[in-house]
Parts: structure tokens; C-alpha cells; sequence
């Protein structure tokens, strides 16, 4: 099992107990990598992280896509999966497409019920198809989830022409 596969596993699990437990998740990240045993690696963190910092702007584009299910409706575990899956491929570096939805996938067989690795191959499928759209590496289309309140002098005008680089201008 390659190091990614069981920081993958690493990061369910702290994003499953949480949410079981009904903690905060980054204390409970803290919590574990403190006890060191299991280790929490530093892209298990940083997907922890990830999932946390965009977990509004994820749940909102799988609920969207989700076709008859509701977040609620999902078993915790694949709804845990789908939200590390997601974040891989919006805002994760250096992994390509496809290896995040095969890990989703590889989890999911392990880990849940036998219609889990079909649903989530499906729905992750459909969120890198709409990933051109939603382009939140270099777009504001999927904010995340920081708690914090905008600056109200750092939204552009809105009537503004773009510049030569598609930004509005001043």
C-alpha cells in the first residue's frame, strides 16, 4: 500500500470518528497526530485540512450532483470518502484525476457496502466533468469554508471591463 493510499485511509478515519463522535475535526487531527500511534502522516493532515477548510463548497457541489441521494441519506463513511475525493480533484496539487476517484473507488470496496465503490466512481466522475466549470483552483465559482467574513473592500466592481488577463479592471 503506497504512503498516499494510507494517508487516504488515515484521513477517513479522523474525518469518520469526528464526525461519529461529533467533535470538531481539527481538534480531534490534532488530537491523534499528538498520539502518534497510528501516525498521522503530513498529506493525511493536509487532507483533513483540505476537507475542512472547503467542507461547505464540497458538501454544496456533491449534494447538487448527488442524483436521489441527500448528504443525510449517504452511509458516513462514503459520505467521507466523496468529501476527500472531491477535494483531491478541486483543489488538490499533484494528483491526477483519475487516481483520486481509483482511491475513492479502492476505499469505498474496502470500507463500505458493496453498491459504494459504483455510486462514488459515479459521482466523482461527474464532478471532473464539471470541473472546467467549477475551476476553483484559479476561480472564486467555490469559495472555501473559512468561517472568516469577506473584506468589504475586496470584492471587485462588478461592472468593471476586464483587463487583457480576464480580471476586472479598477
Amino acid at each position: 500500500m503506497s504512503a498516499r493510499t494510507k494517508a487516504r485511509k488515515r484521513a477517513l478515519d479522523i474525518l469518520f470518528e469526528a464526525e461519529i463522535r461529533g467533535e470538531p475535526v481539527l481538534a480531534l487531527l490534532e488530537e491523534r497526530a499528538a498520539q502518534a500511534s497510528p501516525p498521522v502522516s503530513a498529506y493525511a493532515s493536509e487532507l483533513v485540512r483540505g476537507v475542512q477548510a472547503h467542507r461547505a463548497s464540497i458538501d454544496e457541489v456533491l449534494a447538487k450532483n448527488a442524483t436521489g441521494w441527500t448528504l443525510e441519506r449517504m452511509p458516513a463513511v462514503d459520505r467521507n470518502i466523496l468529501r476527500i475525493g472531491a477535494y483531491e480533484l478541486l483543489w488538490g496539487s499533484g494528483v491526477p484525476e483519475g487516481v483520486a476517484i481509483s482511491e475513492a473507488v479502492l476505499l469505498a470496496r474496502d470500507l463500505s457496502t458493496d453498491a459504494s465503490p459504483a455510486f462514488i466512481n459515479g459521482l466523482l466522475a461527474v464532478l471532473h466533468e464539471l470541473r472546467p466549470m467549477l475551476n476553483p483552483q484559479s476561480d472564486s465559482a467555490i469559495e472555501p469554508d473559512t468561517g472568516a467574513e469577506p473584506d468589504a473592500g475586496a470584492e471587485p466592481d462588478a461592472g468593471a471591463e476586464p483587463d487583457a488577463a480576464g480580471k476586472p479592471g479598477e
